[in-house]
């Protein structure tokens, strides 16, 4: 399997104006999602700036929530998104660990927009850039298909300064193995990155990993679909967040392998000698001295939603 030219990285030089113009000449519409649960703290933030945007370059504001247990849909709604939980969306199909990607699969039940824009709503240092630069090239070039993020990812320590270290996940799981499984994709930045922007209807046209197998398996998934000539990558320059402990990382590692796994065995470039496990387990320092920890992690693929009657 050759390895393949690293996609293009896109400079946005247009001002929202432009791209607002642009994306009223071709006729098309701009739905921004984000998946939350228990982001109070910032997704208020987030949806001022992206509500902004509205309606010149934005149509539409949505907010899918998890199962928070804080104020994040009210605070989500009071700055003008339209909010939903993921209990009340699609409940013919039962899910089981749904997490991430659950929420993201359900935002293309109710976004109407043309283009989807997918953010993280944890990003402590949003502006309407992340929106407009993602979008750029879907808008000026007709070729684009898929605009995937890359950026910094500083680590805040408890002090609050900010030290390099973050995309550990990436550096060490997902990078290693897609030399060895999926090396077209070596040349993404950020290949687990929560932003990027797509066509509502290609993404509806494939399936949706639940938990944080999700943004792994769809840039396999659209790399088949598409080819890497119809996507593009966009320097969002930093971006602070909250960061993961090392052993909720872990079991983010797990969901991802998983997911890199059965799609490199499906597409015939591995094979397993047994079923992926169920469980992970993991060793907590204490005190008292090591505890061990069991956790129950399963990955589930959800069909695509164009698929899903009476999705909407």
């Amino acid at each position: 399997m050759p390895v393949n030219q690293a996609p293009p990285v896109y400079s946005n030089q247009h001002s929202v104006a432009e791209l607002a113009a642009r994306k009223r000449q071709r006729g098309l519409s701009v739905s921004v999602c984000l998946p939350a649960l228990n982001e109070a703290a910032t997704i208020g933030d987030i949806c001022g700036e992206i509500h902004a945007l509205m309606p010149t370059l934005v149509d539409e504001l949505i907010v899918v929530d998890s199962g928070s247990n804080d104020d994040t849909i009210d605070v989500a709604r009071a700055a003008g998104a339209t909010t939903y939980r993921t209990s009340s969306l699609v409940p013919q199909i039962q899910i089981h660990s749904g997490g991430k990607g659950e929420a993201l699969w359900k935002t293309l039940a109710v976004a109407r927009g043309d283009i989807v824009v997918w953010l993280d709503s944890d990003t402590r240092n949003f502006t309407p850039a992340f929106v407009a630069d993602l979008v750029a090239p879907l808008l000026m070039e007709d070729r684009i298909r898929l605009s995937k993020a890359f950026y910094d990812r500083p680590l805040q320590e408890p002090t609050g300064a900010l030290t390099t270290g973050g995309a550990r996940v990436t550096e060490l799981v997902v990078r290693p193995l897609a030399h060895v499984l999926f090396p077209e994709l070596t040349g993404f930045i950020q290949p687990l990155s929560g932003e990027y922007a797509s066509y509502r209807d290609l993404l509806r046209s494939v399936p949706l990993f639940t938990g944080y197998g999700v943004e792994i398996g769809l840039l396999i998934d659209l790399s088949e679909r598409i080819g890497l000539e119809h996507m593009i990558q966009v320097d969002l320059g930093s971006r602070v967040h909250r960061n993961q402990e090392i052993l909720a990382l872990g079991r983010m590692a797990f969901q991802v392998a998983q997911v890199m796994t059965l799609r490199a065995e499906q597409l015939g470039r591995m094979k397993m000698a047994g079923e992926w496990p169920e469980i992970l387990t993991q060793f907590r320092s204490t005190d008292e001295g090591p505890v061990l920890e069991q956790h129950h992690l399963v990955v589930e693929e959800l069909p695509p939603m164009e698929s899903v009657a009476g999705a909407g």
